[in-house]
């Protein structure tokens, strides 16, 4: 069985802004270290990604799976979970909330599950879970300052 993790982060940006960033997966591969390679599979009739194929390579693990994405109508949350198991997990499930606040930030709440199809020990999976979503989190904030808050 999985375990959920959850982090937040404040981005100097309005959440229309960090949802762009967010769902333009084209782009991932500029701006997320581990991603070599997205690919839209398919599309909802609005032009929404509602599959995405990723090529990763964050060293100790390397992997390719589709992730499947549903929005919130006004893409506070953007969801996801792997369509099949892959060669390095056997489930995920994620989320990111974006929540404005009054300053013209928005904090960005990322949850993520995933259950690895290797064995880890407890320990070692969840510092390994810690620092993937510092670093996807960190990511983000960093792409989405740069090209400018709108």
């Amino acid at each position: 069985m999985a375990d959920s993790s959850t982090q937040s982060i404040v981005i100097g940006a309005s959440p229309d802004r960090v949802a762009a960033v967010v769902c333009d997966f084209a782009r991932y591969p500029e701006w997320t270290e581990a991603v070599r390679r997205t690919e839209v599979v398919e599309e909802y009739e609005d032009g929404y990604a509602s599959q995405v194929r990723f090529t990763i390579d964050a060293g100790v693990m390397a992997d390719e799976y589709v992730l499947a994405y549903e929005y919130a109508e006004d893409l506070s949350r953007i969801e996801w979970h792997l369509v099949t198991p892959s060669k390095m997990q056997k489930s995920q499930r994620g989320s990111y909330d974006l929540v404005g606040n009054a300053d013209g930030t928005c904090t960005v709440t990322y949850t993520l599950e995933v259950e690895l199809s290797v064995g880890m020990l407890g320990m070692f999976r969840r510092k390994a879970e810690k620092m993937i979503m510092d670093t996807a989190l960190k990511q983000l904030k960093r792409r989405v300052e740069a090209t400018g808050a709108a």
